[in-house]
C-alpha cells in the first residue's frame, strides 16, 4: 500500500506550524507501515493531547485520540481486549513523560506489546512553549523566561530502566534512520519505545534564538550521532532489543489454564 493511502485526505492540510518536524516523525512512521503491507482495520493508532497527538487525526487506521497523558493507558484496553490488533501510541514529551509519565513506565515495566512513538520537541507546543520534562537545562520557556531550571529526562535510559524490551532514538534530520527504527520497533512483540527528537520552530526555536526550522535541522544533524559513538552528542540508533514474556499472551494464557482446570503456582 503507498503510505500517502493511509491518510484522510479530507483533514489536508494539517494544522502543523510552518517547519514543524511532527511531519517528518509521521511520514517515517508511513513508509514503515506501507513497506509492511498491513491490514489497515487491524491497525489501532491511538494519541493523547498536543501537537503530536493531532497525528491520529490524519490516519485512515482505527484512531483514538484520548485524555492528556492517558493514550497508552487507553491502548493497553485495546491491546488486552483484542491481542491480534496491531496498537501504536503517537504522544510527546510532554503527554508521555510528564502527566503520562506514570503509564509510560508501567506499560515497559509489563511489557505490553505496544509500539510508543514519541514526539519530542523538547517543548510543550499546543499550549504555547511551556518547558516540558525534555526540555534540556538552562533553555528558555514560556514558563521558564531565565532558563529551565531543571534537568530532563533521559527518555532512552528512562525506559530501559522501566523495563522496555525495545528502546530506540531517531530524529528528524534522519529521517530514513527514523523510519528503520520506527520499523523495527512495530516489528518487536513486546513494550518498544522509540523517540524522535523534533523541531519545533515555534515556541522552542524562537524562544531560544535556534533560527528557522532549517537552521534547527542543521542544529540536529551537528549534535546527534546516528552510530551512537561521537561523544558529546545525541546518540540514535537501537539500545534495548530483548525478548521477555509479554504481557497479553501471559494474561491469556493463564486464563486458559484456569478454564481447563490447572492450577497456578
Amino acid at each position: 500500500m503507498n503510505y500517502k493511502d493511509m491518510l484522510r485526505a479530507d483533514k489536508m492540510p494539517h494544522i502543523w506550524c510552518p517547519g514543524c518536524g511532527h511531519g517528518i516523525i509521521l511520514a517515517a512512521f508511513l513508509r514503515a507501515m506501507a513497506a509492511k503491507e498491513v491490514d489497515p482495520d487491524k491497525v489501532v493508532v491511538v494519541s493523547g493531547i498536543g501537537c503530536s497527538a493531532r497525528a491520529s487525526g490524519y490516519l485512515d487506521f482505527n484512531t483514538l485520540h484520548t485524555t492528556h497523558g492517558r493514550a497508552i493507558a487507553f491502548a493497553t484496553g485495546i491491546k488486552l481486549a483484542n491481542p491480534e490488533l496491531m496498537v501504536v501510541v503517537l504522544t510527546g514529551d510532554g503527554d508521555c513523560a510528564a502527566i503520562g509519565g506514570n503509564h509510560l513506565i508501567h506499560g515497559a515495566r509489563r511489557n505490553i506489546d505496544l509500539t510508543v512513538i514519541v514526539f519530542n520537541n523538547s517543548i510543550y507546543g499546543m499550549t504555547s512553549g511551556q518547558y516540558s520534562p525534555l526540555t534540556p537545562h538552562r533553555k528558555k520557556a514560556t514558563t521558564a523566561p531565565y532558563g529551565n531550571f531543571d534537568h530532563p529526562f533521559d527518555l532512552v535510559e528512562l525506559a530501559k530502566g522501566a523495563g522496555a524490551t525495545f528502546v530506540a532514538r531517531g530524529a528528524t534530520a534522519y529521517p530514513r534512520q527514523l523510519e528503520k527504527v520506527i520499523s523495527h520497533g512495530l516489528d518487536h512483540k513486546g513494550f518498544s519505545v522509540i523517540e524522535a527528537v523534533s523541531q519545533c520552530p515555534t515556541y522552542y526555536g524562537r524562544r531560544n534564538k535556534m533560527g528557522s526550522a532549517v537552521d534547527m535541522l542543521h542544529w540536529i544533524k551537528e549534535n546527534t550521532s546516528p552510530g551512537g559513538k561521537e561523544e558529546g552528542k545525541i546518540p540514535l540508533g537501537v539500545f534495548v532489543q530483548v525478548q521477555r514474556p509479554e504481557y497479553c499472551s501471559n494474561y491469556y494464557e493463564s486464563i486458559e489454564s484456569l478454564a481447563r482446570g490447572e492450577k497456578g503456582e
